[in-house]
This record gives C-alpha cells, sequence and structure tokens, in this order.
C-alpha cells in the first residue's frame, strides 16, 4: 500500500489534509487548494487530475501512515499494551492541541461515507478495520497480561473505544476545548483497566 509522490504532489497532499481535516470532502476545493499552496490549479491537476485522485492519494497516504506508525510505537514501547493505548490516545490529544490536526480525517470522510466517491469510502473503511484490529490485540494482549478487564470481548471493546476516540474529538471541536478530548479518552482506558 506504499504511495510514492513527487515533492510538489507530497507538499499538495498534505495540504490537502489539512483542508480534509477542517472540512471534510465537500469542505474545499481545488481553488482553495491552489489558495493555500501557491499554484494554478491546472497545475494541481497535472498532479492529481481530480478531486477524487487527490482525495484518494491522501486517505491511502493517512492509512499507510497510521499502520506504520502503529507498529512503530508498538516495537518502541515493548510488549506493554497499557502504554500502547496511553501513546495513541496521547498522539491524539498532542495533533487536537497543538492544531496540527484536529480531526482524524477518515473521521470527517465516514461522515460523508454516502456522498464521496465509492473507492474513498472503501479506503476509509479499511482504515477504520485496520485502527479496529490493532486496538482489539493491543486490548487482547492487555487482558493476557491482566492489564485490562474488558467488559466485552476484544473485537467489541475495541469498537467502543475507537468510537469514543473520534466523538471525543469531535466533542473537543464542538467546545473548542482540546482538554476535553484527553478527558474523554483517559476515562475510557481507565475503564478498561479497571
Amino acid at each position: 500500500m506504499t504511495v510514492e509522490l513527487s515533492p510538489r504532489a507530497t507538499e499538495l497532499a498534505e495540504h490537502a489534509r489539512q483542508l480534509l481535516a477542517a472540512g471534510g470532502y465537500n469542505g474545499f476545493s481545488y481553488a482553495d487548494l491552489s489558495e493555500k499552496v501557491g499554484i494554478g490549479k491546472a497545475s494541481i491537476h497535472h498532479h492529481f487530475p481530480s478531486k477524487a485522485d487527490l482525495v484518494l492519494t491522501v486517505v491511502q497516504r493517512h492509512r499507510q501512515q497510521s499502520v506504520e506508525g502503529l507498529a512503530a510505537m508498538q516495537q518502541h514501547l515493548g510488549d506493554d499494551p497499557q502504554a500502547q493505548l496511553s501513546a495513541y490516545v496521547d498522539y491524539w490529544a498532542r495533533c487536537i492541541r497543538d492544531g496540527s490536526s484536529t480531526m482524524c480525517i477518515c473521521a470527517m470522510l465516514a461522515a460523508e461515507a454516502p456522498m464521496i466517491p465509492s473507492d474513498i469510502a472503501a479506503e476509509v473503511r479499511g482504515y477504520f478495520q485496520d485502527l479496529t484490529e490493532w486496538l482489539a490485540a493491543v486490548i487482547s494482549r492487555g487482558q493476557a497480561k491482566a492489564q485490562f478487564k474488558p467488559e466485552a470481548n476484544a473485537p467489541v471493546e475495541a469498537l467502543a473505544l475507537m468510537s469514543t476516540v473520534h466523538g471525543a474529538m469531535l466533542t473537543a471541536r464542538a467546545l473548542g476545548d482540546p482538554d476535553a478530548f484527553q478527558t474523554i479518552v483517559r476515562a475510557a482506558i481507565h475503564r478498561l483497566a479497571v
């Protein structure tokens, strides 16, 4: 699933990611991206013939980076499931606090799933499936190590935690309070550990 891009295409994809996080698929146009990057719309079309091509590339990159990031974090933290869940939510807490990414782009796109191209919607589903599988594996390991005492099986707890994380992003945005995210997700992890 490696997505290789030229330096200019990478820059365009990164700016498009920021626009997606801010307003979703229908919340930006090539005119917005052109203004943000300082190049003409024709130049954007040279790299990405359509908005659907651009957004699909951005989502594929996001999915790839997420899988790689979770694997690297897991390797760095060793076999400590509680530390892994904490590091995962701390990553998003930092992104929300510093404004680098106040919403997961896949959460934004999931809300628009009925209105976006099907290949993008499929990639968004893949992102959530990857994340659910990772969370379920971490919760299972945590249960085996007596770090977690989930009320339901690991796949159900993974879905609940994933939903809580993405819902907490919305809550923090709605309230204009980055700390709300941390409060909500920490409570969810605490419930798992009780």
